[in-house]
């Protein structure tokens, strides 16, 4: 029996590429790791990994054992699931991964509120502008802005995404306001480093796109720092809706170039494909949907 409790771990390991990594997803020490898989191999009486201090790697036995140990874990899950759904009211550890402002903005003051509908379930969230690896990570479900690639992923959409030029008051007031998009040039322009065109910014009108290159003394990879040195004055910027809206409202930051727009993209609730979609995943994109889900999101109410 230990041998079966042995297999999400051998599978966490080979999936992460190493005992620390595994440890962290399961919630559990490296040294509890490092156990489990020893006690595995001295059952089966084989050796299943290849370690040295920078590589870790299957051996011929351990490939076979893992190709039948993914699908034993998949059916583990799978049958999981489908008690989960009998069980009516949602339970259990759910895992979310979100931009930094976007969660700390929109998603954060929600949980509350989910917890209180749904009190049997505990909430694991990650903030963090870098894309992760759902499956390998461990998350449940995910919200991902921008266009995503194709995957096996199951996505909902939730909400626009619109991006906004922008700048201070104190700023045009001593720099002036561009009139074009070439204009941009002469400007301090202040980047987002996450962004796949942060040199390089692409503006739509009359269903025609064009470019232009830019420059600036700032780069950072949160929109909410980026906004904080709008404010203060430093250069013009890009920002979504979701972070510019309010300050567009009271006048803190004034909307550029609106005979422009940027691309418009879409916020996603995105999870993986299993046959029975735990009750818990199926209750946060519900909960995310009633409250976000909007061709013009709350943000953008006030905003003409």
């Amino acid at each position: 029996m230990d041998g079966f409790a042995a297999i999400p771990v051998f599978v966490a390991v080979v999936e992460h590429g190493g005992f620390s990594p595994a440890a962290r997803s399961l919630g559990i020490s490296k040294s509890a790791v490092s156990k489990r898989i020893n006690l595995l191999e001295q059952q089966l009486g084989v050796k299943l990994l290849h370690r040295t201090t920078r590589k870790l790697s299957l051996t011929e036995a351990g490939k076979h054992y893992f190709e039948h140990a993914v699908k034993a874990n998949n059916a583990a899950k799978d049958a999981q699931d489908a008690v989960a759904q009998l069980q009516g009211e949602p339970q259990g550890l759910l895992r979310i991964n979100t931009p930094m402002s976007f969660g700390r903005l929109h998603i954060a003051p929600l949980i509350a509120k989910f917890l209180q509908r749904y009190p049997k379930i505990t909430i694991d969230m990650v903030m963090d502008d870098k894309v992760v690896d759902l499956v390998a990570e461990g998350f449940d479900v995910a919200i991902r802005a921008g266009n995503l690639p194709d995957s096996s992923l199951i996505v909902r959409k939730l909400a626009p995404l619109k991006s906004v030029l922008c700048a201070s008051p104190e700023y045009l007031k001593h720099y002036g306001i561009p009139q074009t998009i070439e204009q941009l040039a002469a400007h301090n322009c202040l980047q987002f480093s996450y962004s796949r065109d942060v040199k390089e910014w692409t503006f739509m009108r009359d269903g025609q796109s064009q470019s232009i290159d830019v420059k600036g003394n700032y780069r950072v990879n949160n929109s909410e720092a980026l906004r904080e040195a709008m404010l203060q004055g430093l250069g013009i910027g890009r920002l979504p809706t979701f972070v510019a809206g309010p300050d567009i409202v009271a006048g803190r930051l004034i909307k550029l170039l609106n005979q422009y727009q940027m691309p418009n993209q879409s916020i996603y609730a995105v999870f993986s494909e299993r046959q029975f979609l735990p009750a818990k995943v199926r209750a946060f994109v519900d909960f995310a949907i009633e409250h976000l889900a909007a061709e013009q999101p709350y943000w953008e109410l006030k905003d003409k």
